[in-house]
C-alpha cells in the first residue's frame, strides 16, 4: 500500500493576501479572514515533508485583482513559481489573448494542461493535455481541460484563434492513453464546473480523481460518482483542499479529505517578501479611503448581490439611466461593513472597462433574459455557461427556475409596469458579457470607467443606506 497526497488550489483570482471572507456558521454568515499565497505556501511546505505529494492548480489564478489584471498577470509569476505548483489549467487567463497567456506560461516552471483548446489555423493543441508524474514509486496522470465557455460567453479577444470543447470526448482519449502508459492514479484537473464534474464522471470510468473549479463549491466532503472522488476548494485562495489516497492492488481509496481555511499561521518568508515586491507600488494608492459601506458587499448570493447593487447604481448613476446590467460574477471578495477602499473597488471590477449605453426593445430584454437564464440553469450541465445570474437593476423580474428552457421569465417590470415589446428602453452596461453585442441599437461607449463611477457613486452614497432593492425575484 502506497500513500499518495493531492493538494489543490481553485480560483485564487488573484488574491496574494489575507482577506475579509464570508464563511457560513451557525446562525447566519459571519467574516473571518483568510487566504494569503504567504500562509499557503507552509500549508503546501507541510504536506510535501509528510510525505509523497502533488500541487494542482484549476486556474482562474492570474486574473481578478488589480495587481494580477495591471501586470497581465505578470507580477504572480514568480509568487506562483514559488508555491511549487507541479501543474494547472485555465480560465481568466484568456483574458490576455491566447498569445497573451501562452507567453505567460512559458515563465512558469509547470506546465499548463488543457486537452480541449485548439488552434483554428492546424487543428493543433494549444497546450499539452496530460502529463505524469512520479511519486514515491508511483506513476499519477494528470489531465487538464479548460473552461469551455472561453469562445462562446466571453469577450472575442479571449479566444483569437483559438477553439475550446466541452472536454468530455478529450478527457476519455487522455485517459486512455494514460491507462496504456500504465500509471496508478489518473486524475482530471478541470475548470468546468462542479455540476459539469458530477456529469462527466458518470459517463468517464475510470477517472480515480477530478479536482473541480470553476464553480467556487466549497466542498467538505468529496463528491463521489461511481469510484471517482470529486472535490472543490473554494475560492480566492481561503481554502486548501487536501486529499490523502491509498493505492494498493490497482486501487485507489480515499484515506482522508480535509477542506483547509487558511486562516493565520506560519507563513513562508520568501513568498511573503515576492508578495510584498508586487503589491508595494500600488499599496497606499489602493488604501485610500473612497467610502463607506452599511451592509456586506459581496457576489455569494444567486439571484442578486450587494456588491453588484452597489456596481449597478454607479453605473446607471454615470449614464444616466435607470437600467444597468453586468454579468453575474462569481469572484470578488467580500468587503465587510466600513471602509470601502479604491483597491476594494477594482477588486470588484479588476479590468475596468468603460461605461457602454445602448437600446433595447422590450423583446430583447426578454430574450436576454431568458438566454442568461438558460444559461445559468439549463437542465443539462454541459449547457451551463454562465456565473450567477446576470446583475440587474432598474427593471424586476419575476422567475420561475423550474421552468423549461425561453419560459423562465414569467413577468418582467420597467417602472412598476409590464415591459412592451416593441418600446424602447436606453440602458447602461459594462463588458460584452453585460449586453451581448447582438443585443440593442446606437451604441455607445461613454469617456468613464467603472471604477471612476464606483468612486464617484461611494463619495456620496453608502449601500445600505437605504438598502438598493432586489432586482431577480424566485418564485
Amino acid at each position: 500500500m502506497t500513500a499518495l497526497t493531492l493538494l489543490q488550489l481553485n480560483d485564487l483570482h488573484g488574491y496574494l493576501e489575507p482577506h475579509p471572507e464570508l464563511v457560513r456558521a451557525e446562525g447566519g454568515w459571519r467574516f473571518e479572514r483568510l487566504g494569503g499565497v504567504a500562509r499557503i505556501a507552509r500549508i503546501f511546505e507541510e504536506a510535501r515533508a509528510e510525505g509523497p505529494c502533488l500541487t494542482l492548480d484549476n486556474g482562474d489564478t492570474f486574473h481578478g485583482t488589480r495587481v494580477a489584471v495591471a501586470s497581465r498577470g505578470e507580477a504572480l509569476v514568480p509568487i506562483m513559481n514559488a508555491l511549487k505548483i507541479d501543474a494547472m489549467t485555465a480560465h481568466w487567463e484568456f483574458a490576455y489573448g491566447p498569445a497573451g497567456f501562452k507567453a505567460l506560461a512559458s515563465r512558469l516552471d509547470y506546465p499548463v494542461l488543457a486537452a480541449n483548446v485548439f488552434r483554428k489555423d492546424d487543428g493543433a493543441p494549444m497546450f499539452d493535455g496530460r502529463r505524469i508524474f512520479e511519486r514515491g514509486g508511483l506513476r499519477i496522470g494528470v489531465i487538464g481541460l479548460a473552461c469551455p465557455i472561453v469562445d462562446k460567453t466571453m469577450p472575442p479577444a479571449f479566444s483569437e484563434g483559438v477553439r475550446f470543447e466541452l472536454g468530455v470526448t478529450e478527457a476519455r482519449e487522455q485517459l486512455q492513453r494514460l491507462r496504456e502508459e500504465q500509471v496508478d492514479v489518473v486524475v482530471l484537473l478541470s475548470h468546468l464546473g462542479f455540476p459539469q464534474d458530477l456529469k462527466l464522471a458518470a459517463e468517464t470510468p475510470g477517472l480515480d480523481v477530478i479536482l473541480s473549479g470553476h464553480t467556487h463549491n466549497r466542498l467538505h466532503e468529496p463528491a463521489r460518482v461511481g469510484d471517482t472522488l470529486i472535490i472543490q476548494s473554494g475560492c480566492h485562495g481561503a481554502y486548501v483542499g487536501r486529499l490523502d489516497l491509498e493505492i494498493a492492488d490497482g486501487r485507489v481509496s480515499l484515506r482522508r479529505h480535509r477542506l483547509i481555511a487558511v486562516d493565520p499561521g506560519p507563513e513562508d518568508d520568501h513568498v511573503a517578501g515576492l508578495v510584498e515586491t508586487a503589491l508595494a507600488p500600488e499599496r497606499e494608492r489602493m488604501a485610500r479611503v473612497v467610502g463607506r459601506t452599511a451592509v456586506p458587499l459581496h457576489r455569494y448570493g444567486m439571484a442578486s448581490a450587494p456588491m453588484d447593487d452597489a456596481l449597478l447604481a454607479a453605473i446607471a448613476k454615470a449614464a444616466e439611466v435607470e437600467i444597468a446590467f453586468s454579468n453575474g460574477w462569481r469572484y470578488g471578495a467580500p468587503v465587510a461593513p466600513g471602509p470601502v477602499t479604491l483597491g476594494d473597488l477594482y477588486n470588484i471590477v479588476p479590468m475596468n472597462p468603460p461605461i457602454s449605453r445602448t437600446t433595447l426593445t422590450g423583446a430583447e430584454l426578454k430574450a436576454m433574459l431568458e438566454e442568461n437564464l438558460e444559461r445559468t440553469f439549463a437542465a443539462d450541465p454541459y449547457e451551463q455557461m454562465g456565473g450567477y445570474i446576470k446583475r440587474c437593476r432598474g427593471l424586476t423580474a419575476f422567475v420561475k427556475l423550474e421552468n423549461s428552457k425561453g419560459r423562465r421569465l414569467d413577468r418582467l417590470l420597467v417602472g412598476g409596469l409590464p415591459v412592451e415589446p416593441d418600446a424602447d428602453y436606453r440602458v447602461a452596461f459594462i463588458t460584452a458579457q453585460g449586453v451581448p453585442e447582438r443585443y440593442g441599437r446606437d451604441r455607445q461607449t461613454l469617456d468613464i470607467s467603472a471604477v471612476e463611477a464606483l468612486e464617484t457613486w461611494f463619495a456620496g452614497q453608502t449601500p445600505g443606506e437605504p438598502d438598493l432593492p432586489a432586482s431577480v425575484l424566485i418564485i
